[in-house]
């Protein structure tokens, strides 16, 4: 006759606890999912990485491509004022001071609440692809646009290739983004803020143009190397989210588990 074991009551419930939960199951994708979205976004990373070096040669032999010209006359033949004003507002808020005050009270903001790790994270990004960009200008030497091709709002002497203000925007703005999609629950606020983050990085490109003080391709080099810059800035705060600062106030790793992950999503 075979013998049949019992479980004593401990094993029992740690094994009920071990087991996902159904809401847990139901908010996240299943591992295949997983895994395809992950291989698409790995190959956008490569491609973006591609595109970017390719760009950066052309710019170091070339001013301007034809269609550069055609799309900056095209973009500045927007006659609005709530446009030109949002363009330009865009466009200032990039600039120092502002641009170092900005992301400096965001990150003192962060870690005042908490979020210390995302703080550092948030520090690195912005510090990370500033150089970045400031390092590919001293390569490529691309020249601005030129006064007598396009409409230039206000000249400036720095390099064209890439976009500084492009890429401060998707490596600091972007990162905001990605914190802010990872850890705030769901709600009215959390909706508008990922709007105005993500329409923000959508339009400083645009700003760029219309002021004539970026090439199209300037803008686009500038979103190609900062979403890498911000890939790079994901996966090193997901590496160190449960090795550092893993007992901050907020949004601690310490013994936590799936359900709180699924809970923000």
């Amino acid at each position: 006759m075979a013998q049949t074991t019992t479980k004593n009551p401990v094993e029992k419930i740690k094994e009920a606890s071990d087991a996902p939960k159904p809401e847990v199951k139901a908010a996240v994708a299943t591992r295949p999912v997983r895994h395809y979205r992950a291989r698409l976004f790995q190959v956008y990373v490569a491609v973006a990485a591609i595109g970017f070096i390719a760009l950066a040669v052309f710019a170091r032999f070339v001013n301007y491509f034809p269609l550069d010209l055609q799309i900056t006359l095209a973009v500045q033949e927007i006659h609005n004022a709530a446009f030109s004003n949002l363009m330009q507002y865009l466009t200032v808020l990039g600039f120092n001071p502002q641009v170092l005050l900005f992301w400096a009270l965001t990150t003192l903001f962060l870690y005042v609440v908490g979020l210390k790790w995302e703080a550092l994270m948030t520090l690195f990004s912005v510090v990370g692809v500033s150089v970045l960009g400031a390092a590919v200008k001293i390569i490529v030497q691309r020249p601005r646009p030129e006064d007598g091709l396009v409409v230039v709002f206000q000249k400036i002497s720095e390099y064209s290739f890439p976009s500084g203000h492009v890429l401060f925007y998707t490596g600091f703005v972007g990162f905001l983004w990605f914190l802010c999609y990872t850890l705030v629950k769901r709600g009215w606020r959390r909706s508008l803020a990922l709007w105005v983050f993500g329409l923000t990085v959508a339009l400083a490109g645009l700003s760029r143009i219309y002021l004539g003080q970026h090439w199209a391709s300037d803008v686009i080099g500038a979103y190609l190397l900062g979403s890498v810059w911000l890939w790079l800035a994901i996966v090193l705060y997901n590496w160190g989210k449960t090795r550092f600062f893993v007992h901050q106030p907020v949004a601690t790793e310490a013994g936590s588990g799936s359900t709180t992950s699924a809970s923000s999503r």
